[in-house]
């Protein structure tokens, strides 16, 4: 049977939000399954009511966790509730904030009552802590968020006072200390009912809207966009930017059309994804079939009708760019592009600011690196490690390959500590404005200089054990000295940019790499690889790859 990816979702791929909301208060998870208790991964604890993962216990005994936590850190400013447009984040959010105001925690909830983008949060609480100065009490916020994932999920997110997500020795503590809550049947939990939390002296109202749109002049050049008269197509995708992009294009005078401002939990107008689940993923063509015909179709019959068109995710961290000359963009081809350009034309920012990476990221973004001159860091996959540089600016730039990146305002001061899909969305108009080529257009130019790499990722069946042999790893458990014919030049299992451990390995030469690291979630283990020799030879990549992960792991 052919595959639906790309094409609209029926009813029998739809979740059932009442089934979903039922689950939530009603199922108590099994601590006796690893997989119903709390776990963070690289972006929160995440999981379903119906597969007792994401529940009512789980909220309830993260949330005292948090209190106990940001206490025992001196951590005594307000908190910052935000959630996302998934089905479980209202339910979640009152779960919280029934915890939090009866620990006398001061909250400060959305005062439109609407949804809030995870970069929104980590704007509010860097602008908060910034003007509240040191030694005054600092600011931290929870976002209810699965970013990308599927309808019927739910996730939650801590942000400490640095604005960015949480660093494992926080989210262990919590972890451990929420599983210890949940063990002993939630009777260290403080809670009072929904409606005495919101009339409680500690809950407050706070404008995350208001103090992101009007800020995003210190951070991109809106009249150049606006002077230029750029016609941008901006896709929520469902999610919590649905409000922000009506707004930024009204308050910032930009042409600029809200193309879908639907909010439906269940995503019924959503193509489905390449394994046919409805995944509000912006940078997969099956999840944004209907964005990229509409631009395909405008485009063939000449009637233009965006420059530029972007999509974002749930929680709008994540982005996806769409041009009328290359549809979709790789994400790491608009990495590079996006790097190429704001080295060159930021000019308030420390001229020996570093580019940051991910390490598996896209080896074009080392030589743009290197032909601007500039310094790159490599770190391992996960946003919080691109926190230090983006406060300090001294990397004023991070990105990662899964379309999530963020960099700092246009004086070089800090903008967000997460990822931004919104910045990031409009900066490819700002592009386009400034060069009067379109960031695919761009691409092209960057290949023509250093290269066209071919990219891909594929997952590969492992047991339990086998990802956690693979996840200790050494270098010296490597023998294979050459790779797809050629020399291997580096095996790393530790991040060069900060030496930290990759969780997997990684492979060099010199046109090519991959990277083998465990999955979080499912019984495989992913492989990204990337060859500047064409795709036979990402091919024979990715099989000798294979082989010789599976040889040290077996």
């Amino acid at each position: 049977m052919a595959s639906r990816a790309g094409t609209v979702a029926l009813p029998q791929d739809l979740v059932d939000i009442t089934a979903l909301l039922d689950a939530y208060y009603d199922v108590t998870p099994d601590l006796g399954d690893p997989a119903q208790r709390v776990a963070f991964g690289t972006s929160g604890h995440r999981g379903s009511s119906l597969k007792a993962s994401f529940n009512e216990g789980h909220i309830l005994a993260i949330t005292q966790a948090i209190v106990e936590y940001r206490a025992g850190q001196g951590i005594t400013g307000p908190l910052f509730l935000a959630k996302d447009t998934h089905g479980l984040s209202e339910p979640a959010q009152n779960s919280a904030l029934e915890v939090l105001a009866a620990n006398g925690v001061n909250v400060l909830i959305d005062a439109r009552h609407g949804y809030t983008p995870t970069p929104a949060l980590s704007h509010a609480i860097l602008k908060y802590n910034n003007e509240a100065g040191p030694g005054q009490p600092q600011a931290d916020g929870i976002v209810v968020t699965p970013s990308h994932n599927p309808p019927a999920d739910g996730g939650f997110k801590y942000n400490p006072p640095h604005g960015g997500p949480a660093d494992t020795d926080a989210t262990g503590w919590i972890a451990n200390r929420a599983n210890e809550l949940l063990e002993n049947g939630l009777p260290g939990v403080k809670r009072i009912p929904l409606n005495d939390a919101l009339k409680a002296d500690g809950t407050g109202k706070f404008d995350f809207l208001s103090s992101y749109v009007d800020d995003l002049p210190s951070v991109l050049d809106l009249d150049a966009i606006r002077t230029a008269g750029v016609r941008i197509g901006a896709d929520p995708m469902g999610g919590a930017s649905v409000d922000y992009w009506g707004e930024i294009g009204e308050r910032h005078q930009l042409d600029l059309t809200v193309v879908n401002p639907t909010v439906d939990p269940q995503w019924a107008f959503m193509t489905l994804d390449w394994d046919e689940k409805i995944r509000m993923d912006c940078s997969s063509p099956s999840a944004m079939a209907s964005l990229i015909k509409r631009m395909s179709d405008s485009a063939s019959a000449g009637t233009g009708t965006f420059d530029v068109a972007t999509g974002n995710d749930a929680d709008a961290d994540r982005h996806g760019i769409v041009t009328p000359d290359g549809g979709l963009m790789n994400p790491n081809h608009y990495l590079a592009v996006a790097i190429d350009y704001l080295y060159r034309n930021r000019t308030g920012w420390n001229p020996e600011s570093v580019v940051g990476k991910t390490l598996v990221s896209s080896s074009i973004i080392d030589r743009v690196a290197a032909g601007l001159g500039r310094k790159l860091v490599e770190v391992p996959v996960g946003f919080k490690w691109f926190v230090p540089g983006l406060l300090s600016g001294e990397g004023a730039f991070g990105g990662e390959e899964s379309a999530g990146a963020s960099f700092n305002k246009r004086d070089g001061s800090v903008w967000t500590t997460d990822k931004d899909g919104i910045l990031l969305a409009l900066l490819a108009s700002e592009i386009t404005a400034v060069t009067g080529k379109s960031p695919s257009q761009l691409y092209k130019g960057l290949t023509d200089q250093f290269g066209a790499p071919v990219y891909a990722r594929i997952d590969a069946a492992a047991t339990r054990e086998q990802k956690a042999a693979l996840g200790k790893l050494s270098s010296s458990d490597v023998t294979a000295t050459t790779l797809a014919g050629e020399e291997i030049t580096a095996k790393l299992t530790e991040a060069p940019g900060n030496g930290a451990s990759i969780g997997g390995l990684k492979v060099v030469t010199e046109n090519a790499w991959f990277a083998a690291r465990p999955s979080g979630t499912e019984d495989v283990y992913k492989i990204y690889a990337e060859s500047f020799k064409g795709a036979d030879h990402l091919k024979q990549v990715q099989e000798e790859a294979k082989a010789l992960v599976d040889g040290v792991i077996s």
